[in-house]
């Protein structure tokens, strides 16, 4: 292993959209693969051709694009292995199947569907917790261990349908040693005899993914831990195909929980508790039901997938925050838990803000001058720049710009309920006429100048600054809270101030 360029594989099934633990299984491939210098492959797993959905391979690939993860090769970037898409390598899957079938490692199996749900309730009357087709059933079942060569032959020849099934070896111990969580051991007993080859003449995923992974050259499969129980299979077929020597290090990954850490998360947990399991917006096309993705919502790209990053690993230190540079020299499969993660839809938003207040303010005021235009409101950009610098601090999302900051575009239709209830009286009602004289007559209308006025207007008048200094920012906003009182008097101009303490006075007499 030690001489091989280090190549992985992301290889999604396109029967739906694409979900977050998906795109943390690619992402820990990618991050491995540009740590170690080596190349990230999209592998397309179509097998199951009644479930493919053409819209969500698309979903796949914009949603990696989305997040950052550049394609070495794959069914659009193309590459010295392909095709990238198992339908299209539907031919090389048979000659593998036989070489099983000649070794004595697999047979023919011609049960039919009803013959195996008799098979399977027959075993459940005699109390057999888990019905299987196994070393044991196969000896009373409908295949070429059972019957005469020429009996096989003649069924074959005549066209009746048939699989093909691994023959799992009876009294055996698989060992292998997974990057995550070491050594595991599993009995063959406890195996069943799993298709390899469906009747209609498409592997399974067992077999295509074994081979596929061979002939691409795969050095390290990272897959999630639902997949854990096939891997005794997966060993197997390495070793009865003679590949054990270039067999891939695997790593099962744990499971993204839902919230409460009971169970997987799913997309339900996300329509029940208003966030995003998918990456981009998707619209399944059968039921036309619309499912919100993280991009739209308002996430960057850089937190989105910083968030994941630490969903499962840990980097041995207190940092949280990583550009993508540093997760890949950060990186390590040794670091990647063995138990499920929790995910804190909380945390994800505190990601987000912590890479909004990062932004350059021209990049953010670019994003917000969109939904101005929207808003046919239009002003010069170096204002719209200074209003972002001033609401990042409080907001978690470019989107929430609008509800927190409109005011810096018109003045407020309303104040806030509650603080005008609780602070409004006689002595407000004296003060802000007053002050509105005095920051009248101010020359240097700039923050500290303006903090120093209203605070010995208030001392003139026996007023403590602290019962009105709330109300002076409801008159200028409506709002209870807001970004550092005197940069946002400030940046707001002294004929807009002033206009709105008055009107504001007026209303509430």
């Amino acid at each position: 292993m030690e001489n091989r360029k280090v190549r992985v594989r992301f290889a999604p099934s396109p029967t739906g959209p694409l979900h977050i633990g998906g795109v943390r299984t690619a992402l820990y491939n990618y991050l491995l693969a540009k740590k170690m210098g080596g190349d990230f492959i999209l592998r397309i797993e179509d097998t199951d051709q009644n479930r493919y959905i053409e819209a969500a391979e698309e979903h796949i690939l914009d949603a990696l694009e989305w997040c950052g993860m550049k394609i070495d090769e794959g069914p659009k970037t193309g590459g010295p292995y392909g095709p990238y898409r198992q339908s299209e390598r539907k031919e090389s899957y048979r000659e593998f199947a036989d070489q099983l079938i000649k070794s004595g490692h697999a047979y023919y199996a011609f049960d039919t569907s009803e013959e195996l749900t008799e098979m399977r309730e027959r075993l459940t009357a005699a109390k057999v917790a888990a019905p299987q087709y196994n070393a044991v059933t196969r000896e009373t079942m409908k295949n070429s261990l059972t019957l005469s060569e020429d009996e096989v032959k003649k069924r074959i020849d005549e066209g009746e349908p048939y699989v093909i099934r691994i023959k799992i070896p009876r009294k055996e111990e698989v060992r292998f040693h997974d990057a995550i969580r070491g050594w595991v051991v599993v009995h063959t007993s406890q195996m069943d005899d799993k298709v390899l080859f469906k009747s209609d003449g498409m592997p399974t995923y067992h077999l295509a993914n074994i081979v596929d992974d061979y002939k691409m050259k795969i050095t390290h499969v990272i897959r999630g831990e639902e997949w854990l129980p096939s891997a005794p299979l997966h060993v197997l077929l390495y070793r009865y195909l003679g590949w054990e020597d270039v067999m891939p290090i695997l790593a099962h990954l744990p499971l993204i929980l839902k919230p409460d850490g009971n169970g997987k998360l799913s997309k339900r947990d996300g329509d029940r508790l208003g966030f995003p399991v998918f990456p981009l917006n998707w619209m399944d096309p059968k039921s036309g039901e619309q499912s919100h993705g993280y991009k739209e919502r308002g996430y960057f790209p850089e937190a989105f997938v910083n968030m994941l990053a630490m969903l499962g690993w840990n980097p041995g230190t207190p940092q949280e925050i990583f550009t993508f540079d540093e997760l890949v020299q950060a990186f390590s499969l040794e670091r990647v838990g063995k138990s499920g993660s929790k995910f804190d839809p909380e945390k994800a938003k505190w990601y987000n803000q912590q890479y909004l207040r990062t932004r350059d303010d021209a990049e953010l005021a670019e994003i917000f001058s969109k939904s101005l235009v929207e808003k046919e409101i239009n002003v010069d950009f170096e204002y719209i720049k200074a209003v972002c610098s001033l609401i990042k601090e409080k907001t978690q999302f470019t989107n929430e710009f609008w509800d927190f900051g409109n005011y810096f575009f018109q003045k407020p239709s309303s104040y806030d309920e509650k603080v005008v209830s609780k602070r409004w009286n006689e002595s407000a009602e004296r003060f802000f006429p007053v002050l509105a004289n005095a920051l009248e007559s101010l020359n240097n209308w700039k923050a500290d100048e303006l903090e120093g006025t209203f605070k010995s207007t208030a001392e003139d008048l026996e007023i403590n600054p602290g019962q009105v200094m709330q109300l002076f920012r409801v008159l200028l906003s409506g709002q209870a809270g807001g970004p550092v009182l005197f940069e946002m008097t400030e940046l707001l101009g002294k004929e807009e101030v002033i206009s709105r303490l008055r009107e504001g006075v007026e209303k509430l007499k």
